[in-house]
């Protein structure tokens, strides 16, 4: 991410200064895959970037742009490129594999404009002269002629135990009342879970505990990481829990 801000900080050097400008038909852009789980920060990652280079993020809602009818999702896209080259703003396509999936054989005519819309997406790519970051959970699932497109491929790894203390830690900010019986190391080790579902059930016992009048305390996460776990279909065993199962009951 660090080379991507350097590409917008010196491209006036490179592409003016030293000619690369000539040299170049299309492809003077910055483009960015985000590849990972869920919840490990590819959205987060692209907000810290815009704000790195300071410029503003256009965010694409997928279900405005594609289109049942032949050849609505082209001119939606065309808008949406058109509109980010006057205001030079970054483009992110989050869950991106529904837009820039792998291109198949022709069976009939849904796939054959299907392949007409990847296409036309691989020549706005190369044409956009700003910042274009895609994001999805599955890279696999990606057509192979957007890969060399890519100026950067970020993978984000799903956290480690060591990761995931250091996300509960770095989530309570410092003006949050916040008991002292809060054991992160248990925390992390019990629940296998990226920063985004972290997020939420640190969030849940915060307000939890404005309600009921007390800092935040193991109770208060223990019964929010309870609520996330079967909210996303996991099993929460008690047993497990060792001396802080009775906060929950």
């Amino acid at each position: 991410m660090k080379h991507a801000c350097a590409r917008l900080q010196y491209r006036g050097t490179v592409l003016g200064d030293w000619g690369f400008d000539r040299s170049l038909a299309y492809g003077k852009g910055v483009s960015l895959l985000f590849a990972g789980p869920p919840g490990t920060g590819k959205t987060m990652s692209a907000q810290v970037l815009a704000k790195e280079v300071q410029l503003e993020i256009y965010k694409i809602d997928l279900s405005q742009v594609i289109s049942k009818y032949i050849g609505e999702t082209e001119k939606n896209l065309h808008e949406v490129f058109s509109e980010a080259q006057l205001s030079n703003a970054i483009l992110f396509f989050d869950e991106a594999d529904a837009l820039f999936g792998k291109r198949s054989e022709v069976k009939d005519s849904h796939d054959k404009y299907s392949n007409v819309e990847t296409a036309y997406l691989l020549q706005k790519m190369e044409e956009y002269d700003g910042i274009t970051i895609l994001a999805t959970n599955l890279q696999q699932n990606l057509d192979e002629a957007f890969m060399r497109r890519f100026g950067f491929i970020v993978k984000f790894p799903f956290p480690d135990a060591g990761h995931r203390e250091q996300i509960w830690r770095g989530l309570i900010p410092p003006e949050a009342p916040v008991d002292d019986d809060i054991d992160f190391r248990f925390l992390a080790s019990k629940f296998e879970l990226a920063g985004g579902y972290i997020k939420n059930i640190v969030l849940s016992a915060a307000f939890m505990a404005a309600e009921q009048g007390c800092a935040i305390g193991m109770k208060q996460l223990l019964v929010s990481a309870r609520s996330e776990l079967r909210k996303n279909g996991k099993i929460w065993i008690r047993e497990e829990m060792g001396e802080y199962a009775d906060l929950v009951d």
